[in-house]
């Protein structure tokens, strides 16, 4: 990458993890070379600690640009051993600190919360269950603001506070997936400072059937969507509809449980995938074809506006592409065997570290894995 671009600004890089505690004593390889290393081969295409090690001794002269690396480039074996050790928590609250270094703080932005799992990190052998993280991903700056382990997915609903109180989010809108809509997860995202929209579905029996009873007199009656949009292409055409309905005071469902409730909405989207067969050029509509319906509901802090609302939900997706399919197609998450000790848990905090820096180069045209190779 040029040295001009914002995405490797070496003296904040350095900055935000020297309080990072180093677990070893007396050893030769300084910790902050070791961190910047690591961050910086990931970055170029390292995906395995063996990389890592290949390419600090190819680049090696590069590097004392940025740090001595008086003794030259550690093993693989010591890199391995100094990411099993080195605290979790401690590293998270380093990766906390650079993000705020380069975040730019914009009202209404919309942070998606969701989980994932590194598939790779278990040992079936041991019985070792892989690790699963809860992630905050601003969507607009294509930037990870932290994430939280969870002992498995059934728990995210313990890491998601715990993720939420360490975050600035004050003026930002929260939006996560029916395992998020929780009454205490709603009062601190309001006590943050911000908005929220949550999925509601099964988890929340009650509040659901409330919902659907509301949308369904709406189109009993008749009553259109306050806002649609279609796009598509390839054979495929996506219709969304947003309804959107105030709640407070009125009684629809039981909003004193729910801190802030101002809204709930029902988004219906229309997916039509034409036969691959059909005549090529056919528009769509006009030839075989498949159409699914899915309807989402959903609770919110935000007035009833409808358009808010869709492009709010949307926008929630993004973490699913922008950040989720992008670690597993871009850097192999899905396939890192790292196992020992913390190594994986830090590891795959550097790969979000290493995603959002090159989210945030435009100096570099193409995907994620040419940026990389650049």
């Amino acid at each position: 990458m040029p040295a001009s671009s914002p995405a490797i600004d070496s003296s904040s890089l350095v900055e935000s993890f020297e309080p990072l505690e180093d677990p070893r004593h007396g050893e030769i390889y300084p910790l902050e070379e070791i961190v910047v290393l690591v961050i910086c081969a990931t970055i170029s295409g390292a995906d395995t600690f063996v990389a890592v090690q290949q390419f600090g001794e190819a680049r090696l002269e590069w590097l004392r640009g940025l740090l001595p690396f008086e003794k030259g480039i550690p093993s693989h074996d010591v890199l391995s051993g100094v990411f099993g050790r080195i605290d979790p928590a401690q590293f998270e609250s380093c990766f906390r600190s650079w993000v705020q270094g380069i975040r730019r703080k914009t009202d209404g932005e919309v942070v998606a919360l969701d989980g994932k799992t590194l598939c790779g990190s278990g040992d079936r052998a041991t019985g070792k269950e892989p690790r699963h993280l809860v992630e905050a991903w601003a969507t607009e700056q294509r930037l990870v603001l932290g994430q939280r382990r969870s002992e498995d997915g059934s728990n995210e609903i313990e890491a998601i506070p715990q993720l939420l109180e360490a975050l600035h989010l004050e003026g930002c809108i929260v939006t996560i997936d029916a395992m998020g809509c929780q009454t205490d997860i709603a009062e601190a995202i309001q006590e943050a400072g911000a908005d929220y929209l949550l999925r509601v579905k099964d988890n929340q029996e009650s509040l659901r059937t409330d919902i659907e009873r509301v949308f369904e007199r709406f189109r009993e009656q008749g009553i259109g969507p306050g806002t649609t949009d279609v796009d598509g292409g390839h054979g495929r055409v996506e219709t969304r509809r947003c309804w959107a309905m105030e709640v407070g005071g009125r009684g629809l469902i039981d909003s004193d449980r729910w801190a802030g409730a101002r809204s709930i909405a029902l988004i219906e989207t229309e997916r039509f995938e034409a036969d691959p067969s059909a005549e090529s050029g056919a528009e769509a509509g006009s030839v075989g074809g498949e159409t699914t319906t899915e309807r989402r509901y959903v609770l919110s802090s935000l007035p009833p506006d409808a358009t808010q609302l869709l492009e709010a939900t949307r926008r929630h997706w993004r973490i699913e592409n922008g950040l989720h399919w992008s670690l597993d197609v871009a850097f192999g998450e899905d396939d890192s065997q790292v196992r020992s000790g913390n190594a994986a848990d830090n590891l795959g905090r550097v790969r979000r570290l290493a995603l959002s820096m090159l989210k945030q180069d435009d100096s570099i045209e193409g995907g994620t894995e040419t940026k990389r190779l650049r």
